[in-house]
């Protein structure tokens, strides 16, 4: 995430520049600069106005730890730990720091287009929200840069697999797009691909106060040629049908179903823009000064709770 999306979304913003990098594994940090062997060293050089963790989820809290003592503000990846203890460490810790946790899909261009049309209440009555987020993840998987560090699939580092990995999208950005947060979840997860000692997917259950429900399937066993990207928010008045706008990238698409004549049309949004620019760009300003970020903490640690309290293996 760090260094295929953020740093390069950095670079391209022209409000912002890259003090420095960090990582406790040395090799990481190849063909990477200016690079710090040491956080304490990069948390006091010159110019540092915020930083971006993304560690193993186990990990996020020490280093967010050390950021918010050291009173600099922090944007720490998804999900906020790795336990509800941890993540209430975090918490606690960065009370008086301005912190985020960093859902980037709440920021792609097409979810912002859907959430102002539920706003206005084009789609009439929202009386459901259906999320397929799925990839393919073996045990054996290596990176891009070629490493073989599966952490997503330890248990001990990532606090489960697929479902602790992916379901913190969809939670997080069905309270975006509905403007209200589930109050209740239940979640059922099962290993029946991979071979390795968390799930490989799961299906989850929710419903909002005012009582639309969420059905929301996670997994690391859907291979990547087959659909496994949509996003659907049913109305009584429309249909809204987003297809792989889910993810890391720029693009997808976007339609309106109307529920009078059955009619598909295509909703028009930003398809060059991607979702950690944008992410970037909103915690930039809030760093600056020029604006609020609007989701506080103890939101994204009351959704991990209801996560991590919903499953049942």
């Amino acid at each position: 995430m760090a260094r295929d999306f953020v740093l390069p979304a950095i670079a391209a913003d022209p409000a912002a520049h890259l003090v420095g990098v960090h990582d406790r594994d040395a090799g990481a940090l190849d063909g990477l600069a200016p690079a710090f062997a040491d956080l304490d060293a990069l948390l006091a050089a010159p110019g540092l106005d915020a930083v971006y963790v993304a560690t193993p989820n186990h990990a996020h809290a020490p280093v967010v730890r050390a950021v918010a003592a050291a009173g600099v503000p922090v944007l720490c990846e998804k999900p906020i730990a790795h336990d509800v203890p941890a993540a209430k460490e975090i918490v606690a810790a960065t009370d008086g720091v301005l912190a985020g946790t960093a859902f980037d899909q709440r920021f792609h261009p097409a979810h912002e287009t859907m959430a102002a049309m539920i706003a206005a209440g084009d789609l009439g009555v929202v009386t459901t929200v259906r999320i397929v987020y799925g990839c393919w993840l073996p045990g054996d998987w290596t990176t891009p840069t070629g490493g073989t560090d599966n952490w997503r699939v330890d248990p001990a580092r990532a606090g489960g697999g697929a479902m602790i990995d992916l379901a913190p999208h969809g939670i997080d950005l069905t309270g975006r797009l509905l403007g209200e947060d589930l109050v209740d979840l239940l979640a059922l997860t099962a290993t029946t691909v991979h071979d390795y000692s968390t799930d490989d997917t799961a299906v989850l259950a929710g419903r909002t106060a005012s009582g639309t429900l969420l059905t929301h399937h996670v997994s690391f066993s859907t291979a990547d040629p087959l659909p496994r990207r949509r996003l659907e928010i049913v109305g009584t008045r429309a249909q809204l049908v987003a297809t792989d706008t889910l993810g890391q990238d720029p693009g997808g698409t976007l339609a309106r179903i109307d529920a009078v004549t059955g009619t598909a049309e295509p909703v028009p949004f930003d398809t060059t823009a991607g979702p950690f620019a944008r992410q970037l760009a909103a915690f930039g300003a809030a760093v600056r000064g020029e604006a609020a970020w609007p989701w506080p903490l103890e939101r994204d640690l009351a959704l991990h709770t209801l996560l991590l309290e919903a499953a049942c293996p």
